[in-house]
């Protein structure tokens, strides 16, 4: 059956509403409580409660859903089944996952590509989708949050010398995955906007 024309299909909080209330072509039967049905519980009743207890107020990867349901012992063979059919109605997403948690945290923290990456792979989205999301990123956007992370950081500098300083803010922008090229370059740049001396990155011996 198809569920294309589903006025919640993309949002998942709406989508959590909808199935709880019974209102769509999913299973129309309340959502039973496991605290409440006792050690009887229908065991597919109970892994559709803690997924739909999890992706209530977020959305979250397939893999961080299938943890959660390894954790309380729900049968591999139930997860998969479940974790199919909310990926099929749109209920979990990884692409739209990967997108959105790069939205959040590429101008919130900063954060670079190769420290998104990163974040993404422990959250179990697959390399493939997590390239095709990241190539979204405007290069300029990025330098952009590494120029911001730079400024805020220099002014707790300005009681220590210029290489100290330096050291710092490259080690900053390193934490948040930015290659050294780029950091040494935003920090010399930086620094002479704020009128202090150019430190030239160390050369190898």
């Amino acid at each position: 059956m198809s569920v294309t024309s589903d006025p919640w299909r993309g949002d998942v909080a709406a989508g959590v509403a909808a199935w709880t209330r019974g209102s769509t072509p999913l299973p129309a039967e309340a959502v039973p409580d496991p605290v409440h049905q006792g050690p009887e519980a229908d065991p597919e009743a109970v892994a559709r409660k803690i997924l739909l207890d999890q992706l209530t107020g977020q959305a979250r990867s397939r893999k961080e859903l299938s943890d959660k349901l390894a954790k309380k012992l729900v049968p591999d063979e139930i997860a998969t089944r479940l974790l199919d059919r909310f990926e099929e109605v749109g209920l979990i997403d990884d692409d739209a996952f990967a997108r959105a948690w790069i939205a959040s945290r590429q101008p919130g923290k900063g954060l670079a590509r190769r420290a998104l990456a990163q974040e993404l792979r422990r959250k179990g989205i697959d390399d493939e989708i997590a390239k095709e999301a990241l190539d979204d990123i405007d290069p300029a956007d990025e330098e952009t949050a590494a120029r911001r992370l730079v400024q805020k950081k220099l002014r707790t500098l300005s009681r220590v010398d210029d290489a100290t300083a330096t050291r710092r803010l490259v080690g900053l922008l390193a934490r948040k995955g930015y290659g050294s090229g780029v950091a040494f370059t935003v920090v010399r740049e930086e620094l002479a906007a704020a009128g202090r001396d150019e430190v030239d990155p160390p050369t190898s011996r």
